[in-house]
């Protein structure tokens, strides 16, 4: 039972969002420190979709792997709930919101790099991780579109999962920008 390279991609990609997640957790910055912390950053929590997306990658594929050639329905039932919800997962959250995070953030990077990435944080994030964080994320995921075939939701499902993330991302950082302001008063 030997693995296919996608399936050993798919536990490379897990490994190294997984060590750009820890290694940016333990740097100490004071942005870390405020209320919300490190969610209030759509690039963290860009890293933390990816990760998960690809732990359900990796899972549906040893879940596949592990019930190759068995009869139980159930496992079979639990194999297709499984990769379903990595279907949609791929579809409204990976996809969107990490072209989103890698265009952006090189967009406005090129126009002006103050706006996203001062250079103060040169003193705190090194630049592989930084890498990791808003390049490596668009290549990855263009690469599971290449080797997997997806199973998308409807339009209407896609879009509104979509929309009612960002709404949700920017009703957040409101309440946190309030939130600290009231308390610095």
């Amino acid at each position: 039972m030997a693995l296919i390279p996608c399936q050993v991609l798919r536990v490379a990609i897990l490994l190294s969002y997984l060590s750009v997640l820890c290694h940016y957790k333990a740097i100490e910055m004071p942005a870390h420190q405020t209320y919300g912390g490190s969610w209030k950053f759509l690039t963290f929590i860009d890293l933390v979709i990816q990760a998960v997306f690809f732990g359900i990658c990796v899972l549906s594929d040893l879940s596949c792997l592990l019930t190759k050639g068995s009869d139980n329905q159930e496992q079979e039932r639990q194999l297709k709930k499984l990769i379903s919800l990595r279907d949609w997962m791929m579809a409204v959250l990976a996809f969107p919101v990490g072209v989103f995070v890698v265009t952006m953030f090189w967009v406005l990077y090129m126009y002006d790099r103050e706006l996203v990435y001062p250079k103060l944080l040169d003193n705190f994030i090194p630049p592989w991780l930084n890498h990791g964080m808003h390049t490596t994320v668009l290549p990855f995921i263009l690469i599971e579109m290449r080797t997997t075939h997806h199973q998308y939701p409807s339009r209407n499902c896609g879009i509104a999962t979509v929309c009612t993330f960002s709404i949700c991302y920017i009703l957040c950082n409101a309440f946190v920008d309030a939130f600290q302001h009231s308390v610095s008063i």
